[in-house]
């Protein structure tokens, strides 16, 4: 994760952050499951499921719609929006009965990249382009999520 810019000082920055680490050690987690092909990985996938979705919409709702607002970052955030939902739709749609677990390998490899992607390039982005007023009014809605 990103420590050497900064932006984890912005407390909406910083708890995106904390849910990437938690993340990504939960992605870990199910890739090992799923390689392994143990009977906890459906479980595995629940709690990434868990951790991910309300981190989606934080970022959505809250930065992402800041920085729509702002102008300059609309084509990183669409093209991150639609990685949410390309991820959101294997992970959240596989067969319980019948697991494509490449598929999910796949998609945790996109999430991985995804993340590295927000951390060190929208995130420190976000900082320079969005006016104190946006951090105002996104770091009230982060921690009302919490």
């Amino acid at each position: 994760m990103c420590n050497y810019c900064g932006c984890r000082e912005f407390p909406a920055i910083g708890r995106l952050s904390a849910e990437h680490e938690a993340i990504a050690n939960a992605a870990g987690r199910l890739r090992g499951a799923a390689r392994a092909g143990g009977p906890g990985t459906l479980a595995a996938l629940d709690a990434l499921l868990a951790l991910l979705m309300p981190h989606i919409a934080t970022e959505e709702d809250g930065l992402f719609a800041e920085l729509r607002a702002e102008g300059s970052l609309i084509e990183a955030v669409a093209k991150l929006c639609a990685e949410h939902d390309d991820i959101h739709g294997v992970l959240g749609r596989v067969d319980r009965a019948d697991p494509d677990w490449p598929a999910v390998l796949a998609a945790l490899d996109r999430l991985h990249r995804h993340i590295d992607n927000e951390e060190h390039g929208l995130f420190p982005a976000a900082v320079i382009a969005l006016p104190v007023p946006a951090w105002d009014r996104i770091t009230p809605a982060a921690e009302a999520a919490r």
